[in-house]
């Protein structure tokens, strides 16, 4: 979507649209809500719209969004993770990168999750399938997002007359940044399905029977057998208790843990 296009809804329907806007991008939808508090922030500048109730919008908004995908994390787990990773040519990578940055940071994550890309979405299901109370994940989210959104808004109110400026030539040239648009849409097509093709591979992941496995444990070659955990940081509790004889693996820090397994057996994976 074009810039013109943003702030022209803005200027036409108000606070409707920048509520809207940052609702979508809060529960995982491809839209443009920075750009969105930008046209917001202008608009404000330009007296089209009152800074104080756009902000109220935008921030209601955004927290509603925020506490609909913090619920169904903690009802459904990493499968609504799973779902929100679909879009990545590798949802399970997607999920642990996004749990790696939000355990990296700690609870502090929530304050800077609307500035990074991929983790913006994924840090309100993350803290409630990791069970974060609802208060203490609501109170660093309000403080977050209000960031977020001050930061966009402030922008636009800032640099009201270079996005006018802007503005003048989308409408100058709109047929040329269409026609880009279209071109940027077919590339990313290609470049996507170049991708799934080259990783479908990796896809397939090989799987062996609880009773096969159990009939090898008793048998001559159980010597031979490694079993290991690979739950991750929201399913596995240092308490638990293990499949016996079994050894535990930080799964978001492979590059370190695969060096400690033996190359000299054979090496069986278990997680939730």
């Amino acid at each position: 979507m074009h810039t013109f296009d943003v702030i022209s809804l803005v200027v036409h329907h108000g606070y409707l649209v920048v509520a809207l806007f940052v609702f979508g991008e809060a529960i995982g939808l491809p839209v443009p809500a920075s750009l969105a508090l930008v046209a917001g922030g202008a608009a404000s500048a330009s007296h089209v719209l009152r800074a104080p109730e756009a902000l109220l919008f935008a921030i209601s908004a955004m927290l509603a969004g925020d506490v609909i995908l913090y619920v169904l994390g903690s009802y459904t787990g990493w499968a609504l993770l799973g779902f929100l990773c679909k879009v990545s040519v590798n949802p399970e990578t997607c999920i642990m990168r996004s749990a790696e940055s939000f355990y990296k940071r700690g609870r502090a994550a929530l304050l800077i999750a609307k500035f990074i890309p991929g983790v913006n979405t994924m840090a309100p299901p993350l803290a409630g399938s990791m069970k974060m109370p609802f208060w203490q994940f609501f109170g660093l989210d309000i403080v977050g997002v209000s960031l977020y959104v001050l930061a966009y808004g402030t922008i636009g109110y800032v640099f009201r007359d270079f996005i006018a400026a802007i503005t003048r030539g989308f409408r100058t040239a709109g047929h040329v940044v269409g026609i880009v648009v279209i071109v940027a849409a077919i590339v990313f097509t290609a470049y996507r399905i170049w991708i799934y093709r080259k990783n479908r591979v990796f896809r397939v992941v090989p799987r062996v029977q609880v009773a096969e496995l159990a009939k090898k444990l008793q048998s001559e070659d159980a010597k031979s057998v490694l079993l290991v955990d690979v739950r991750s940081h929201g399913y596995y509790d240092s308490g638990a208790t293990r499949m016996k004889d079994s050894i535990r693996i930080e799964p978001n820090n492979l590059a370190v843990e695969i060096g400690k397994l033996p190359k000299d057996k054979d090496i069986y994976l278990y997680c939730t």
